[in-house]
């Protein structure tokens, strides 16, 4: 089944995104099978994955081999600052599995700058005969409208895990429906247990209570608590007839506040990212150098799938480089440096080289103080 539109080319298109509109239908799925990005950013977990990787991201250094193609890349918008252009964009792509942006180009075909877009404005389609991929974009502002039709050379486009050949990405949110739901039940349960027992401090015993109207009752009630409110902190002074026994929380109850390990867990496992960076558990036979490397290596998987669009898009070598984002001050790669001028793979000059052009070391470093030169030993009369 398909959904096809007459575009003013008279080419016959096909949605691609209606065709998981028609999956659900044939499933029986619902709203309350999706997940969207608004109730899942509420999630604190799914947020932190989000701002980590996307805020990472936005750190990673990409270079181009042509300078017009680097300077696209470190200013992208008339808008808003290059790392929130690229943390909007890495942001959506994890939310949503597509991240759009319209180029804009003059007459020679150079981008002058790009424009952030909504999935929500726009539409993928397929042509009929399978050559292309065209986009319907409705723009925010009134002078642009509705563009229909717009070529892929046109949008950068940035996917996750596809289904359909490479010209959509998956939300990592479907994988999240369970966990979310149960997540959200699980919260909803420790609040109200907290709520009842804040309700409910305790039980005042009366003897032969059972006498007492329900009215009676309820004004022996607020006056012992008139008289706890008044008391300034000091006893509570009761006759022989009365009995208070304060409440405690059950252990069922305080187990209700751990239970988000499991669905903390599992949202790590779905962005592919070690769940000690969610303040989970984690493995812990895992040294923090191993827990960073899996988490470089996720990292990395994200960042070549961006690189892949942004060379086929621009037909440019666009190399990324996650080290500025999970190494900051480069400590660890003086480490490995270190180690390899001492296993005598690199030398010394080498070495400083190249943290030099790391800018590892400050603006002004002192000139090595000049070592003292012992004089030659003479000989004797054997020259041996």
């Amino acid at each position: 089944m398909a959904f096809f539109n007459l575009n003013r080319n008279t080419e016959r298109t096909i949605s691609l995104s209606n065709e998981y509109d028609v999956l659900n239908f044939l499933n029986g799925l619902n709203d309350d099978d999706y997940v969207s990005a608004d109730f899942a950013l509420r999630n604190s977990d799914i947020y932190s994955i989000i701002f980590l990787l996307s805020m990472d991201l936005a750190n990673c250094e990409f270079k181009a081999d042509k300078g017009k193609y680097q300077a696209l890349l470190n200013k992208p918008t008339q808008t808003a600052n290059p790392h929130g252009f690229w943390e909007s964009m890495f942001a959506q792509l994890l939310l949503d599995g597509n991240a759009y942006a319209y180029r804009w180009r003059n007459q020679n075909g150079t981008d002058n700058y790009w424009e952030y877009l909504r999935p929500s404005q726009v539409e993928p389609m397929l042509l009929e005969d399978g050559s292309s991929m065209v986009y319907n974009i409705s723009f925010d502002e009134l002078e642009i409208g509705f563009m229909q039709n717009v070529p892929q050379n046109d949008m950068i486009h940035f996917r996750l895990m596809s289904r359909n050949g490479g010209k959509t990405g998956v939300s990592p949110l479907s994988a999240l429906i369970n966990e979310a739901q149960i997540q959200e039940q699980s919260n909803s349960l420790t609040k109200n247990a907290l709520n009842r027992a804040i309700l409910s401090p305790g039980v005042l015993s009366v003897e032969h209570g059972g006498l007492l109207s329900q009215k009676e009752k309820a004004a022996r009630s607020r006056n012992f608590m008139r008289q706890v409110n008044n008391s300034n902190g000091g006893p509570i002074v009761l006759d022989d007839l009365e009995t208070y026994t304060p409440l405690e929380m059950k252990a069922d109850v305080a187990k209700l506040l751990a239970q988000v390990d499991w669905t903390t867990t599992q949202i790590a496992k779905v962005y592919g990212v070690p769940d000690s960076y969610l303040n989970g558990q984690g493995d812990q036979q895992s040294s923090l150098t191993m827990i960073q490397g899996f988490y470089s290596n996720a990292l990395n998987r994200y960042a070549q799938t961006i690189a892949s669009e942004l060379n086929f898009k621009l037909n440019a070598n666009i190399k990324v480089n996650i080290r500025p984002a999970v190494d900051p001050n480069g400590d660890t790669f003086a480490t490995v440096l270190a180690g390899m001028d001492k296993d005598g793979i690199l030398t010394n000059s080498q070495v400083v080289s190249m943290l030099e052009d790391m800018n590892f070391f400050p603006e002004k470093v002192p000139e090595p103080l000049d070592k003292e030169v012992t004089p030659p030993v003479e000989g004797g009369e054997n020259d041996d």
